[in-house]
């Protein structure tokens, strides 16, 4: 009896073994504590039911039946390639690239609406959809031209919709845009037609140039030639004006330097001088035909040879 009554110093050993082994298994199966990483919000959860508060990064003790799922809250990258179609039905293929990071203070709400495969289940369809959209609104041609603003238009219709999901888009990059071969031959042939119209049309507006600048100088010249002629028939009929103007005044002025001359001689005859002109006039010969009905001229030279 006293034998049985002795224990095995094994078996008191094993006893707190098991007891340490089930706390260590209990511990790490519901730990206490967590640690949330850099960059991630952790979302706590107690049997399945999300609950309204997050751990913010660092160390943080829990209810050992709470469960924790981490959130990344960085700046995260998504690249994918997709087939639009453009408003005249032609085919695009597209590289889109997304920057975006979840929400700090919604992360439970996007965890318990969508999940964490939230890219995947939500964005990634959004992301295809208003591309689409947006690549529908122009045609082929058009889309080359307004390249810069389809990353804003896909942003401004996807932003709204993902930040309801609490996931924040902080850009959109339309990397690549490419038609199929058939569209781009038909483009390039375009653009060598319109080159080619250009430069013949170019060539055409310097020939007309050329002849206009040609026409303009020869216009310039009879203008010029005219203005000229017109002068010196101005000047030459001013010229003839003043020398008619000038004869008429010298004869004006010999016409009344005669008058007054004549009648200052006038005014100076007297009988006296008159006869005695007419003798110094006189050259002594008698008439050579005496008619009966002439007499002959009788000069009284008494009166003279008294002067």
């Amino acid at each position: 009896m006293e034998n049985r009554k002795k224990r095995n110093p094994r078996t008191k050993l094993i006893v707190p073994v098991v007891i340490l082994a089930v706390i260590l298994l209990a511990v790490i199966a519901f730990p206490p504590f967590v640690s949330v990483p850099t960059g991630h919000t952790g979302v706590v959860t107690t049997f399945g039911r999300v609950e309204d508060r997050v751990l913010d990064e660092g160390f943080h003790f829990k209810n050992p039946v709470q469960r924790v799922v981490m959130m990344d809250n960085r700046t995260q990258k998504a690249s994918m390639a997709m087939q639009a179609f453009s408003s005249d039905i032609q085919q695009v293929d597209i590289v889109c690239s997304v920057n975006y990071s979840v929400d700090r203070q919604n992360a439970q709400n996007l965890y318990r609406n969508v999940g964490v495969n939230y890219y995947e289940t939500v964005m990634r369809p959004r992301v295809q959809e208003c591309t689409k959209s947006v690549f529908t609104k122009y045609t082929a041609e058009t889309l080359m031209d307004v390249r810069s603003s389809l990353s804003t238009q896909i942003r401004d219709l996807l932003a709204p919709e993902m930040k309801d999901y609490g996931i924040l888009i902080a850009s959109v990059t339309v990397e690549n845009v490419d038609f199929t071969d058939a569209f781009t031959d038909a483009v390039e042939a375009k653009q060598v037609a319109l080159q080619t119209k250009l430069k013949t049309e170019t060539q055409q507006a310097e020939l007309v140039s050329i002849a206009q600048s040609t026409a303009e100088r020869d216009l310039i010249a009879a203008r010029t030639d005219a203005e000229k002629r017109t002068i010196l028939a101005e000047a030459e009929a001013s010229v003839k004006r003043i020398e008619a103007d000038a004869d008429a005044y010298k004869v004006k002025v010999q016409s009344e330097a005669e008058a007054a001359a004549n009648k200052l001689i006038a005014s100076s005859l007297t009988d006296s001088l008159i006869r005695y002109t007419q003798a110094n006039r006189w050259n002594g010969s008698l008439p050579q035909i005496v008619g009966n009905s002439t007499a002959l001229p009788v000069l009284d030279l008494t009166g003279a040879d008294a002067n």
